[in-house]
């Protein structure tokens, strides 16, 4: 453990979330974890009709710890430390919910606030309310302003130096999904993805960067979709931008892999699962320009 921990030129710990760096960047490859956050403020909770337990209904619980080899394969990782259910990463700031903010006009709602999921969600992912009211506009504002901001010019930054470094910057925003919500996904050979990738269909990554993101986790024994039930959100469409030399693509890794989905806790195959994740990082890595190699395209 004491070697693996020199990795790190530091860890930083402000703003709700945790940036962990190599010692060495070994490629234009970042990796995130919006919403494995699990420090759940004792106000917030106090304020919630839901008992902790409840709310991390929201969570993607212990992505960060699945992808956390990245630092050690030469790759930066950020990752939230404040849960989703107070505040979502992968939203936009200005999708503020009607329903639970004050003073926020209910004019041109899209699909996801409508149903309770905005930046200040008002309900968990099992759809059960968070609040028994509204919060005040400043209330959501403050929130905004303290981590979603922070995080966003964090992760930009991040990816920039990667740019900076390589001539090209590719994000993997990584998340979990439930084993229902592949209700809707194509069988493949017969078989449930483990992984469905998000490119919003070709728009935030090179068809080849998706293409070696699907072999890398195939080799490692992985069943993989893409695009359905998730193509990617507001991560993945803000910093999805090939022409301009940074790609993302959305990971979701099927939780019945490795999580009691009841009692929110690793499987006895969680460990094993993680070697595996470590190769796959490996493999990402090693896809992408080495630091002053600068990208032909």
């Amino acid at each position: 453990m004491a070697a693996a921990a020199s990795v790190y030129m530091y860890q930083m710990i402000a703003n709700g979330f945790d940036i962990s760096l190599p010692a060495t960047h070994a490629s234009g490859v970042v990796f995130s974890s919006p919403h494995s956050g699990r420090h759940y403020p004792e106000e917030f909770v106090q304020a919630s009709r839901l008992d902790r337990q409840a709310l991390r209904a929201s969570e993607d619980v212990l992505v960060d710890e699945l992808f956390a080899g990245a630092p050690a394969a030469g790759a930066p990782l950020i990752a939230a430390r404040l849960p989703r259910a107070w505040l979502d990463l992968n939203r936009s700031p200005r999708e503020l919910d009607p329903a639970l903010v004050d003073g926020i006009s209910a004019h041109g709602l899209n699909q996801r606030v409508a149903a309770g999921l905005g930046v200040v969600p008002r309900v968990v992912a099992e759809g059960a309310a968070i609040y028994d009211g509204k919060i005040s506009l400043a209330e959501a504002e403050a929130r905004i302003a303290g981590f979603h901001v922070p995080y966003h010019e964090a992760l930009d930054e991040l990816l920039r130096a990667a740019r900076g470094r390589t001539g090209r910057a590719l994000l993997y925003d990584c998340h979990s999904m439930p084993a229902e919500a592949l209700r809707a996904a194509p069988r493949i050979r017969g078989r449930s993805p483990d992984i469905v990738l998000g490119d919003r269909f070709g728009a935030s990554a090179h068809r080849s960067t998706v293409a070696e993101t699907q072999e890398a986790f195939e080799r490692a024994g992985f069943v993989v979709g893409r695009n359905t039930p998730f193509a990617g959100g507001y991560i993945t469409q803000r910093y999805g931008r090939p022409a301009r030399g940074i790609e993302a693509v959305q990971i979701e890794i099927n939780r019945a892999l490795y999580l009691d989905a009841a009692r929110l806790e690793p499987l006895p195959s969680f460990g094993a699962l993680r070697e595996r994740i470590d190769s796959v990082i490996r493999d990402l890595i090693k896809a992408m320009p080495a630091p002053g190699t600068l990208a032909a395209e």
